[in-house]
């Protein structure tokens, strides 16, 4: 599997305006192609069904499920936190939450990790403080392993920010789980991850210039068609549309 990259969903139910299937559909409709599924709240039988409708949902579109904690639920991606375990266990995807150099420093095995916060946060506030786009990219080029962005991203401009200060995708919780249309917020975040990665046409008097953005250059996960949200609750590539796409 590659790590993630572009729009990264992290479900929190208890502030998602509609059930988590049907948000997870919608931001899938939107372009998202990869998921955290956090939830570790509910017991294991319950979390381990929701992963199995949500990967159900991802496999339209050759995406994926990362579950946060060290037990994949019948997968293999998962994201653990920063506290532990320590070794981290062996996975085909694993990742781990970061927010200083010092936790990027004891990195090992983990094929990304998340820093934060970038910007204050609603889900968590008080948290911080703040790296700001200087603190990100500060962290960019000491981390031993690919960074997403995470905390307080929200807007197109954000993402721009930085995915040009080197983050190879950003983890966005509350705009999608709180968007009144997933679809919408997920394809308008996910176009600022395109634009910002892909070297732009700009005209010139002389003609068509081509010139690159700064920044990281992940793969780009494309748009996939609209999905029919379900009820309830090797890494294939995040550019990957349709079934038909592989």
């Amino acid at each position: 599997m590659t790590p993630p990259s572009g729009v990264v969903l992290l479900t929190d139910r208890r502030v998602a305006r509609e059930g988590l299937d049907r948000v997870v559909a919608g931001a899938v409709a939107g372009g998202v192609r990869w998921v955290v599924l956090r939830e570790k709240d509910l017991p294991r039988a319950e979390r381990a069904a929701l992963a199995a409708d949500l990967r159900a949902i991802l496999a339209d579109v050759g995406g994926t499920l990362i579950v946060a904690g060290p037990d994949p639920l019948g997968g293999d991606a998962v994201h653990l936190p920063a506290a532990g375990p320590y070794p981290p266990p062996t996975h085909n995807l694993l990742g781990r939450s970061c927010h200083n150099r010092a936790e990027l420093d004891r990195l090992t095995t983990e094929h990304y990790a998340t820093i934060s916060p970038v910007w204050p946060t609603k889900t968590k506030p008080g948290y911080g403080p703040p790296l700001g786009v200087v603190g990100l990219g500060s962290l960019v080029r000491a981390s031993p392993v690919p960074l997403l962005a995470l905390g307080g991203v929200e807007t197109p401009e954000q993402v721009t920010a930085c995915v040009h200060s080197g983050a190879t995708g950003v983890a966005v919780l509350g705009a999608l789980m709180r968007a009144g249309n997933p679809t919408e917020t997920a394809a308008t975040l996910t176009s600022a991850f395109q634009e910002a990665v892909t070297p732009e046409l700009t005209q010139t008097r002389r003609g068509v210039t081509q010139v690159p953005t700064s920044g990281l250059r992940p793969t780009v996960p494309t748009q996939g068609s609209s999905l029919t949200a379900r009820s309830g609750h090797c890494r294939p590539q995040p550019q990957t549309a349709t079934k038909e796409g592989k």
